[in-house]
């Protein structure tokens, strides 16, 4: 439980420093930019430690795969950013395949 625990707190800092790429406005903004390095590095520490437990493949899959899905979400919030209908079409995709590989995936603990 404690590397799903680290694969949350991946993703979710990872979503948090993608999210603040915009407003880091190439890094020349100090908070955003500060939470953009701070959340990259905490977010491949937290995914180092995951991939103790799991395989590579997966990791990056669910990790990846959430992340998107998350990233567009704030997207549509922070920056009034809306998908149109092939990339919701394709987002689904995305967690279907996250919802496969862990559901059938035996490199997947159970």
């Amino acid at each position: 439980m404690t590397t799903y625990w680290y694969l949350f707190l991946a993703i979710v800092t990872e979503v948090i420093a993608t999210s603040a790429l915009k407003s880091a406005e190439e890094f020349t903004k100090l908070v955003p930019s500060l939470i953009v390095i701070v959340g990259y590095i905490s977010s491949f520490y937290f995914l180092m430690l995951v991939l103790r437990t799991l395989p590579v493949g997966i990791t990056y899959a669910i990790w990846s795969g959430v992340g998107i899905v998350l990233v567009t979400i704030a997207g549509m919030i922070l920056y009034d950013q809306t998908p149109d209908i092939p990339a919701i079409i394709g987002m689904l995709f995305i967690i279907f395949g996250v919802i496969i590989i862990h559901v059938f995936s035996k490199t997947v603990a159970h």
